[in-house]
């Protein structure tokens, strides 16, 4: 029996996001759909801007079910929103036949997160046939172009097993 592998996920996305992002209000419902495929990330409401193999554009508004005490974006809020940044850049670029899953997150921040955050990641993996970790960046920027946050989140790469 010959054998094969299962599709990435990240393939159906890929596609997805092509049929969508041109159409009106299309960034909107993939962004919308991602959150439902991802329900604790659909929590903060983030809408895709840019999807490309080896970069993301995400943005995030600010709101009540996302803040803090202090009156500000809460820091997992951003954490969240800066893994799903480097998570989408980084997965567009893998083949078909390879997986990837954050093994270890963590956040510099740099001033309160107010308003509408724009997070953006870029990146290039390395050739994967073996398991590796690779960290991806994510910048998280408020509407005047300050940087609030780095997300940094190391990444194990490692091809998808043949199934029978």
């Amino acid at each position: 029996m010959a054998s094969s592998s299962p599709e990435n996920p990240i393939v159906r996305l890929q596609r997805l996001w092509r049929s969508l992002e041109s159409l009106p209000g299309g960034t909107w419902l993939f962004s919308r759909i991602l959150g439902w495929v991802i329900p604790y990330t659909g929590t903060i409401g983030a809408n895709v801007k840019i999807l490309k193999p080896g970069f993301a554009k995400i943005q995030m508004r600010d709101r009540r079910r996302v803040r803090n005490h202090l009156h500000s974006i809460h820091a997992l809020a951003l954490a969240n929103l800066g893994e799903l940044t480097s998570g989408l850049a980084m997965l567009g670029t893998l083949p078909a036949n390879t997986r990837g899953i954050p093994i270890q997150l963590s956040i510099e921040y740099f001033k309160k997160a107010r308003g509408v955050l724009t997070a953006e990641s870029h990146c290039t993996p390395p050739t994967v046939t073996e398991d590796t970790d690779f960290k991806v960046y994510a910048d998280i920027s408020d509407a005047t172009g300050d940087q609030v946050a780095r997300v940094t989140a190391n990444w194990r790469l490692g091809p998808i097993p043949d199934t029978i």
